[in-house]
């Protein structure tokens, strides 16, 4: 496969794919494929996280909310 790297640019050539391959529901591979051929693989995880995130703005929201009662 590609490389890793730990933060993407915020512009992509023409051209570039977002690759998700899975099966059976799981996704088992995540990357960008550049127009000359360079893969940069993406952690699978990343949904997981983001959705975490959320559900953690949810929960303090949640403890603001009650303490103003």
């Amino acid at each position: 496969m590609g490389s890793k790297i730990s933060r993407l640019p915020s512009r992509f050539p023409v051209g570039t794919r977002y690759v998700i391959e899975g099966r059976g529901g799981q996704v088992h591979l995540r990357y960008l494929e550049f127009p000359d051929g360079r893969q940069i693989q993406l952690p699978a995880d990343l949904a997981e996280r983001a959705g975490s995130r959320g559900s953690a703005r949810r929960q303090l929201r949640q403890k603001a909310t009650a303490r103003k009662f």
